[in-house]
């Protein structure tokens, strides 16, 4: 499958990392278009094949589309004032994951972790398809996770999925930022060695 890289924005890397991850964004513009089934069945699939604890798969995805207009606007419906924005993609998704292994219902204290795995599968097989993909923490987990998920799931993050888009459609605030230069802390912040905060030798 070819990549297409002309909706990426490039990072200023410090090395030269594979440009799918260089390249991936998350913008807030993004296009009604459709998105087609078997492209968004592909990008599922590639969450589907992510690492998890004991290989227990914890995550699940609640998928709404335009062709569910109903569903779609259930989903929307969680989301915060300040996320609007995602109501004009045309899929939005809710993420959770089981709490507890299932085969022995002791907590799975890596099933946050894994679930953040396959959203970053999702994530890089949604840009090489030609899609951009926003997460969102800022909707209402309480009430989404009484009305919508059953005994032992918590929910994890909505998540817009669509085409690229026009910024000008966003509100000036949001235009500002998606125009914002991209910027990471730096290795010396993140990768210690043995004594806390200081830069492994590495570095």
């Amino acid at each position: 499958m070819e990549i297409d890289l002309s909706h990426g924005r490039p990072a200023p890397t410090q090395l030269d990392i594979h440009a799918l991850i260089s390249h991936r964004w998350s913008p807030r513009a993004i296009s009604g278009e459709p998105v087609e089934p078997e492209r968004l069945k592909l990008i599922l699939e590639a969450a589907r094949w992510a690492p998890s604890s004991r290989n227990e798969q914890p995550w699940r995805f609640l998928v709404a589309t335009i062709d569910e207009p109903e569903w779609l606007a259930r989903l929307q419906d969680y989301l915060v004032e300040g996320n609007a924005w995602a109501k004009a993609a045309p899929v939005l998704i809710a993420s959770a994951y089981r709490t507890t292994f299932s085969r022995d219902n002791r907590p799975n204290v890596s099933a946050l972790r894994d679930l953040g795995a396959a959203e970053e599968n999702l994530f890089l097989q949604a840009f090489a398809a030609g899609l951009v993909m926003h997460q969102m923490g800022g909707f209402d987990r309480q009430r989404l996770k009484q009305e919508l998920l059953p005994e032992g799931f918590d929910p994890g993050t909505m998540i817009a999925i669509g085409y690229p888009g026009d910024p000008e459609q966003l509100p000036e605030n949001l235009r500002e930022r998606e125009g914002q230069p991209r910027k990471r802390k730096l290795l010396s912040e993140l990768v210690f060695g043995p004594d806390w905060g200081e830069p492994a030798s590495f570095v």
